[in-house]
């Protein structure tokens, strides 16, 4: 009997270490899984630490090789490096367009936005660069992508929200260039619910891909006095955080099926009123704030209306709100054409009721006709 009890003592014992062993094992292989996480996570806030710190550089840089260059805004002969890469330039104003859209866009081209070498000349003589605004549908390389490229093709005024547009460069300077502005903007797919994403994803790119003093949002339904807009923004040109538009308030719209309705309405607390921010047809803001929604754009909350995300983005910072109403001229005859005969012409015009020109593909040349500065305008502008 005692020899059986040693021989159960013994195994046992042997079971109790190595349970022990397994357990410690165990341990080992958690603290070991444990550091591999932290390891990682490590990496990854190093990463984005490194993304951030090289969007700054690239900024900085951009910045400090516009002070270096001598006179007024130029480029380089043709053939050598793109428009970006050379000079500063006024204001970069992008037209946010849909993929159908196309009658919209001739109606501008054929009104107010110059075309062909007018618009090369635009950013040559008074460095103004505008541009469609696009991404790409839902289904890359069908018959709305392939359109738009027929289109770009036809007219060269597009800015494409798809990196692969600005790969395969022979300039290994530019290809590092567009290695980051491919990771800003990535590829934007587009949609109604997704104006919030691309006018961030827009701001990130442009500021990324041209140094300018200010950056222009405009519908693709309103119409723009672009000697107007030039002669106002010149006013703040030495102003280093401005946002100006035509600032507005108002109601939260809580109730479903509703347009303009915003999921998050209880944000906004008692009385569900909208802080001040600018109305969503057309906005400028300054460098300074187009970097910091480039830096920042991955803790950028986005709301359903993005004219809302927008004005969220810069509560908390050091911004003047500039509340510019020839921004927003209606296109009654008793508004933006009146004005127009007096000589104090609109900087825009668009209808409140339809949140841009009611029917603008058919009306946008009736509109121009009796509002517009006259094509010449532009060209005598000072600024």
């Amino acid at each position: 009997m005692v020899i059986c009890d040693k021989d159960v003592s013994v195994r046992t014992g042997t079971i109790l270490s190595r349970v022990s062993q397994t357990r410690d094992v165990i341990k080992m292989s958690k603290m070991h899984l444990e550091l591999k996480a932290v390891r990682i996570i490590h990496t990854f806030s190093t990463l984005d630490k490194t993304v951030s710190s090289l969007e700054r550089q690239l900024a900085a840089a951009r910045a400090a090789k516009a002070d270096t260059e001598e006179g007024s805004p130029m480029v380089t002969k043709s053939g050598t490096k793109d428009l970006n890469e050379s000079r500063r330039v006024f204001f970069v104003m992008g037209i946010i367009t849909a993929l159908r859209n196309r009658k919209r866009r001739n109606s501008i081209r054929e009104t107010w936005m110059p075309q062909g070498e007018e618009l090369k000349r635009l950013e040559k003589e008074k460095g103004i660069i505008i541009r469609f605004v696009i991404g790409h549908s839902s289904t890359p390389g069908g018959a709305l992508d392939r359109a738009i490229n027929a289109e770009e093709e036809q007219h060269k005024d597009f800015l494409h929200l798809v990196c692969s547009h600005f790969q395969s460069r022979p300039d290994l300077e530019i290809q590092n260039l567009r290695r980051i502005e491919c990771f800003v903007w990535q590829n934007h797919i587009e949609g109604y619910h997704e104006l919030s994403t691309k006018t961030q994803v827009y701001f990130s790119a442009v500021v990324a891909k041209w140094d300018a003093d200010f950056y222009l949002k405009v519908d693709d339904d309103v119409h723009v006095n672009l000697g107007v807009v030039s002669s106002t923004l010149a006013r703040y040109r030495h102003e280093p955080h401005v946002y100006i538009g035509c600032m507005k308030s108002g109601p939260v719209v809580a109730q479903k099926g509703i347009k303009y309705r915003e999921p998050e309405y209880w944000k906004f607390g008692e009385g569900n009123k909208y802080f001040r921010h600018a109305t969503g047809q057309i906005y400028a803001i300054s460098k300074d704030l187009a970097t910091y929604i480039l830096v920042n754009r991955h803790i950028l909350h986005r709301y359903a209306n993005e004219d809302v995300s927008l004005g969220s983005w810069f509560i908390g910072l050091d911004v003047e709100h500039i509340d510019d109403r020839s921004l927003c001229c209606g296109t009654t005859p008793h508004d933006c054409e009146w004005k127009a005969k007096s000589g104090n012409h609109c900087s825009a015009s668009f209808d409140w009721s339809c949140s841009g020109i009611c029917k603008s593909s058919v009306r946008m040349k009736e509109v121009h006709q009796r509002c517009g500065e006259g094509d010449q305008a532009i060209w005598d502008t000072s600024f």
